[in-house]
């Protein structure tokens, strides 16, 4: 499956393999060669940025879309909705259309979808239009986002996966943070369409530069379980209706029989991936103990963060009496540590134990988190920002070091089931904690963000003492 010659070779690699010549793999221990490696690492993180930056920018423009639309305000949460949902349904079974398929053709092809449906949103000049466009464009994001980390993997030599798996966290943590800035700057200027339209080339630089730069795999032979990936669309699809209808009010009837249909499904394909040879939904690596003990520590680290997220612009604004503009400064202490502290971590995970790594960043997360949750009535600015600090610091210390182990932990044909459930922990964790947000709030409005932020503690306290017992199967 992986090429034999020397990383040396110049069959390995495309860039000097002859005309018309189809490149194969990197040799598993030196990655690709440099140049090379570097326009491999800057397709990813395009591809991924673009990915990121479409989640957020929507939802500031969704009041200036809803007028320009004629739609209502509910109406047009779906802007956002239908990207999420796209998004969340196809992941794993794109991760494991590309351990059969190959890690590039799936990225390549997501890439290009992701393209086409920008330029959709773009031109769309109705409601129905622009969501149908986004549900398109959150499957492309799909692929993007299942077999990123699995290339990444193939791209940097095996001593400095650490820091590559960095570079992608770092990625995501400015596209997260830069997301609403950017949106905001584009509609003081222009209509809301460029939001899309500016991915266009973007992605046609990143899709032509991918064709050379990134690496091949051959893919393994084992039929494609459609049925799963029909279970799989049900089991998540539901959920996430679920926990919108959790959100809105919604009749708890109706939760209720979402949530009961998802269990049910879910049981019957569960059941279904232990008698596959490489299941869609990859218990096989779940059955490896550092592999499980990270995604636990994922799902929990995670849907801490999302907790704080969600319920800390209340507290700001609502409590604290801050306005927008001063709940939006105070935040970005949070994602700005990351872009510093997950390139350090990511370093360091390539020399020591992830298990104690993960532990002490969680442990600072949840120290973070205690004292936003104890604030006082009138705190100062600096208070806020030093602690929002601390949580960015925590859960940069940690993120890298858990990805790196996720991945370095299961076999390398089996990189792309490793890479979507790295993205599936953190939707069910980011699901999960909006789903507790949205019950805490409708159980106890008045106290909700302090409740939300206590709880969001209790995950990452969980999640440090999960992280701590990979020590002893490093």
């Amino acid at each position: 499956m992986h090429a034999q010659a020397s990383g040396n070779d110049a069959s390995n690699h495309p860039e000097h393999a002859p005309s018309g010549a189809r490149p194969t793999a990197p040799e598993p221990e030196l990655g690709l060669p440099l140049p090379q490696r570097y326009w491999a690492i800057v397709v990813v993180a395009l591809g991924i940025t673009l990915a990121v930056l479409d989640s957020a920018i929507a939802n500031v423009a969704l009041p200036t879309i809803a007028r320009d639309l004629h739609a209502s305000a509910a109406a047009s949460i779906w802007v956002v909705n239908a990207y999420q949902l796209a998004v969340t349904i196809s992941l794993l079974p794109l991760a494991s259309l590309g351990d059969r398929i190959g890690y590039r053709r799936v990225y390549l092809g997501g890439l290009m979808l992701f393209t086409v449906a920008s330029l959709g949103c773009a031109l769309a000049t109705s409601l129905p239009t622009l969501a149908l466009a986004r549900v398109i464009q959150g499957f492309g994001a799909a692929g993007i986002m299942s077999v990123n980390t699995a290339l990444v993997r193939m791209i940097y030599p095996r001593t400095q996966l650490g820091r590559g798996v960095a570079i992608n966290a770092m990625v995501v943590a400015v596209s997260s943070a830069v997301g609403p800035t950017v949106a905001s700057g584009v509609l003081a200027i222009a209509p809301w369409p460029w939001l899309f339209a500016i991915n266009v080339p973007i992605g046609i630089a990143a899709v032509v530069s991918g064709f050379k730069a990134l690496p091949v795999n051959a893919g393994h032979k084992a039929p494609y379980d459609t049925l799963s990936a029909v279970m799989n669309a049900f089991v998540f699809g539901l959920l996430i209706f679920a926990v919108d209808g959790l959100g809105h009010g919604e009749a708890w009837g109706y939760i209720a029989m979402e949530a009961l249909g998802a269990v049910v499904i879910g049981y019957f394909f569960v059941r279904r991936q232990l008698s596959q040879p490489a299941p869609l939904l990859p218990i096989d690596l779940l059955r490896i103990p550092i592999f499980a003990l990270s995604i636990g520590t994922s799902v929990c680290s995670f849907a801490a963060q999302m907790l704080a997220f969600v319920s800390l612009p209340f507290m700001l604004q609502d409590t604290l009496g801050l306005s927008q503009v001063q709940t939006g400064l105070l935040m970005t202490p949070w994602p700005l540590v990351i872009v510093v502290a997950a390139p350090l971590s990511g370093v360091l995970s390539d020399r020591l134990s992830a298990g104690w790594l993960g532990g002490i960043g969680l442990a600072s997360l949840t120290a973070g988190l205690l004292l936003l949750a104890t604030l006082g009535a009138h705190p100062e600015p600096l208070q806020i920002a030093w602690r929002m600090a601390l949580c960015g610091a925590g859960f940069g210390i940690f993120q890298s070091p858990n990805n790196r182990t996720m991945l370095a932990a299961a076999p390398r044909e089996r990189s792309g089931g490793a890479s979507g459930m790295l993205g599936t922990a953190r939707l069910t964790g980011q699901t999960l904690g909006a789903a507790l947000v949205a019950l805490i709030f409708g159980v106890a409005p008045q106290h909700g963000p302090t409740i939300a932020l206590y709880v969001a503690a209790c995950f990452a306290a969980v999640a440090s003492v999960i992280s701590t017992l990979r020590v002893k199967h490093a």
